[in-house]
């Protein structure tokens, strides 16, 4: 398929730009402004343009654009005055993250760490929400394993979308309450939901709101459970 992605400069679609690639799809995307981000994709094939421009849009089988793009859109409309199929992001997981095990991560806090350490563990394909360092990307793929470490968001609900086989939850504490019409019943009811759609289920249960769950998962006690930790520095910088 022919996938434009705008804003492509964001970290987390960023992230799915280099899986679909790395998938055999023939990637394009555009952003406002060129960053780190544009130019590492421009680096392995992936066309960029900068900035946004309704000449970009001819012939593609699908448009994905990050939370932030509005639809009035200049790529937007043009994409909607062709008849091509356009998808915001929280909606394009359903069809990207088809995976038979996907590990989703999401929590408050914590999240791109978990999701980076458990990548590097597992040595499957990753998309995290930041560099990880071991792999020197925010996306890691392997073509031989039918696994996905994914950091899932819970600030516009996607984290529900992100078909967890492993739903692992480092905390609910209550954030991006707007998205919830700052309902926190609303908003623990999700996170509730997520863990009850994954077949496997890993939380802290040292956590006010997950503690609470009549649930069956993996219960983890961080104070208790997490001992005998050492880090390195290399470069400088904690690795």
């Amino acid at each position: 398929m022919k996938i434009h992605l705008i804003g492509i400069g964001g970290i987390g679609i960023s992230g799915l730009a280099q899986y679909l690639y790395k998938q055999g799809h023939i990637v394009s995307g555009s952003d406002q402004k060129a960053n780190r981000i544009t130019k590492d994709l421009e680096k392995i094939g992936i066309k960029i343009n900068v900035p946004h421009s309704a000449n970009v849009i001819i012939d593609q089988d699908l448009i994905i654009h990050s939370a932030i793009i509005r639809q009035d859109n200049i790529e937007v409309i043009e994409a909607r005055k062709r008849g091509i199929k356009i998808l915001p992001r929280n909606e394009a997981l359903k069809k990207i993250l088809t995976s038979n095990r996907i590990f989703s991560i999401c929590g408050a806090h914590g999240k791109s760490t978990t999701t980076a350490i458990l990548s590097v563990i597992i040595d499957s394909s990753s998309i995290v929400g930041a560099y990880n360092k071991y792999f020197g990307s925010n996306m890691h793929y392997r073509s031989d394993l039918d696994e996905v470490v994914f950091e899932a968001d819970e600030s516009d609900g996607s984290f529900l979308n992100s078909n967890p086989y492993f739903a692992i939850v480092t905390n609910a504490e209550p954030e991006h309450m707007e998205y919830y019409n700052y309902d926190l019943d609303k908003f623990y009811s999700s996170y509730k939901k997520f863990l009850e759609i994954a077949p496997y289920r890993v939380f802290n249960a040292e956590d006010p709101f997950l503690s609470t769950l009549d649930i069956v998962g993996t219960r983890l006690y961080p104070s208790k459970d997490i001992f005998d930790l050492n880090s390195k520095i290399i470069d400088d910088e904690p690795f």
